[in-house]
């Protein structure tokens, strides 16, 4: 794993690559976009099928391939299946954050047997694939409609924060700046073997931001509730 000479993301100056354009790659791409942020986004079927996203992101979004959006995000969001990890090159993404908002659904997935046992985790398989990168782990509790609509400025007594866990300091810091930008606080969980806290099945996993049993309805979570669910977290 690399050490990243990303210090921090400014709403000036920084470019988020999205490799991946589902449901929370286009909710964390128009959060980017509201808060001033440059984006490049792209997903497997190439960026001709991008247009009306694009278009409704504005101006400050552009479609390209994963390669070009792994080469020009100074952070890069990765919002893939796992099974899909692999098809990443990691070359373009060689020395950049990246944000793996990514969990193991076996039956999506198939069965991947260090995953059932516990001996290690999803973003830990993405940092292994990733060897030159830095993954932080993120996005991958909360539903993208909650995404979209908790968003709150800084300060904001209504202040929902997200779990983040990294192996790399430094990149987990980056992770923190990029969620203060788009309208979120952040929760250190620890390093990426601690990550299974906060995956399917677990008190962290949707739970803190669902206002009702369908978790059609979103109601902000500050830190403390969200610590709180990750320390219940059971194996």
């Amino acid at each position: 794993m690399s050490s990243t000479s990303n210090t921090g993301t400014s709403s000036s100056s920084s470019t988020i690559g999205i490799i991946g354009a589902g449901h929370i790659g286009s909710a964390v791409a128009q959060l980017a976009v509201d808060a001033g942020l440059d984006v490049v986004i792209a997903n497997s079927r190439g960026p001709e099928t991008l247009t009306d996203l694009v278009s409704a992101l504005g101006p400050h979004a552009r479609a390209a391939t994963a390669d070009e959006a792994a080469r020009a995000g100074d952070v890069v969001v990765l919002t893939v299946p796992l099974k899909s990890t692999t098809d990443i090159d990691p070359e373009p993404l060689a020395g950049t954050v990246v944000l793996d908002t990514g969990n193991y659904y076996p039956q999506r997935d198939g069965q991947v047997a260090a995953l059932d046992d516990g001996s290690t985790t999803s973003s830990a398989l993405t940092q292994q694939h990733l060897a030159d990168s830095s993954v932080v782990k993120v996005f991958n509790n909360i539903y993208s409609e909650s995404l979209r609509s908790l968003a709150r400025p800084s300060g904001d007594a209504e202040r929902t924060a997200l779990p983040v866990f990294a192996d790399d300091e430094e990149a987990k810091a980056v992770a923190t700046a990029f969620l203060d930008v788009i309208g979120y606080d952040a929760v250190d969980g620890g390093d990426l073997a601690e990550s299974w806290r906060a995956e399917p099945g677990r008190p962290a996993y949707g739970l803190p931001y669902a206002a009702g049993e369908d978790f059609t309805a979103a109601k902000p979570a500050g830190a403390d509730a969200v610590r709180e669910a990750l320390a219940r977290a059971e194996r």
